[in-house]
């Protein structure tokens, strides 16, 4: 039998998926259908349907708040007085899913981005992520392909992002866009270089809990994901925010500055495939998506700090799950 697509089997975990709640336990983050789509991403989409099935039955789902009433995308002050409200999730979800049906997905997101950017901290980046998954999914569907549950999912990342927005930075008025506009022009690059910094400083630094920290790659790597598919103006910016709550992680989670230390070299690590598939047998969503990180950013911008930072958390993850 031939191996599943990477659509067939992002489409049907995300069927499956459909309808299971954001968040489980105490405010812990629904991470099924991202790390879905990274397995998937890295052609291991016959393990797709197994994994979905093992993360049902470990994971106890909270129901989705109710619906309230309708968000007006049109009124700026309807739609900001619901941002950072988790009890109107429904109610964001419902209004992208409006959105997407009006509009192809990349007028939305161009619309949407900037609105969303400064609340991008909030439950430690997650929204942004689910979102960028979502985005990549999109942008790989064939021209005519059926992309329903792609276009369901990008309006669960975003509806998310929105209901969970926590501006991090004192100043910023919710839904205003950064007045830190540039012409997009190496957003890219230094993306890439602020990945592989993070990368040094969640392997050189020991932690003591190997998940919190992993997000100050993450959540840049997502952003670089999603970047070359905005508007030029507003791909700078992106980076100075996703730069900024990085940083902002380090004081949250009493861990030092990047140093030297953080980015020599790294000896005795494993190669990638190794370390991916080390991330898959293990199972684990959050080694999963390091791993999918750190393959993607050395095809980008090659550099020894991707393979430790996955490694580690492999290592970290095993003890902790151990």
């Amino acid at each position: 039998m031939a191996p599943l697509t990477y659509i067939d089997a992002v489409s049907e975990a995300l069927e499956r998926l459909r309808g299971v709640g954001f968040e489980h336990g105490p405010r812990f983050v629904n991470h099924a259908p991202m790390a879905a789509e990274a397995l998937a991403h890295m052609g291991h989409t016959d393990d797709v349907a197994r994994w979905v099935d093992h993360n049902l039955r470990t994971h106890t789902y909270h129901d989705v708040p109710e619906a309230r009433w309708t968000i007006d995308a049109a009124d700026p002050d309807d739609w900001r007085s619901a941002l950072g409200e988790f009890g109107r999730v429904a109610d964001w979800t419902a209004l992208f899913e409006r959105e997407l049906g009006l509009a192809p997905w990349p007028r939305v997101l161009a619309r949407w981005w900037p609105r969303l950017l400064p609340g991008m901290s909030g439950v430690l980046t997650h929204g942004v992520i689910r979102t960028a998954h979502a985005v990549r999914a999109l942008s790989r569907a064939v021209p005519g392909e059926e992309d329903r549950l792609l276009r369901a999912e990008l309006a669960q990342g975003l509806g998310y992002w929105a209901a969970r927005y926590a501006v991090h930075a004192p100043g910023v008025r919710p839904g205003d866009a950064d007045p830190r506009t540039g012409d997009g022009e190496g957003a890219a690059a230094a993306l890439d270089a602020l990945v592989a910094e993070y990368c040094g400083v969640y392997a050189a630094v020991p932690q003591r809990h190997p998940v919190p920290l992993i997000h100050s790659i993450t959540g840049p790597a997502a952003v670089r994901l999603v970047v070359e598919h905005l508007p030029a103006d507003q791909r700078h910016v992106s980076h100075l925010v996703a730069r900024d709550v990085s940083a902002t992680m380090l004081g949250w989670f009493s861990v030092p500055a990047p140093t030297a230390r953080t980015s020599a070299p790294f000896e005795e690590v494993p190669d990638l495939t190794e370390v991916f598939a080390t991330a898959a047998d293990l199972g684990d969503e959050h080694a999963i998506k390091l791993a999918e990180v750190a393959v993607r950013h050395q095809a980008l911008a090659p550099d020894p700090r991707h393979a430790a930072a996955a490694h580690a958390a492999n290592r970290g993850l095993a003890r902790f799950r151990g």
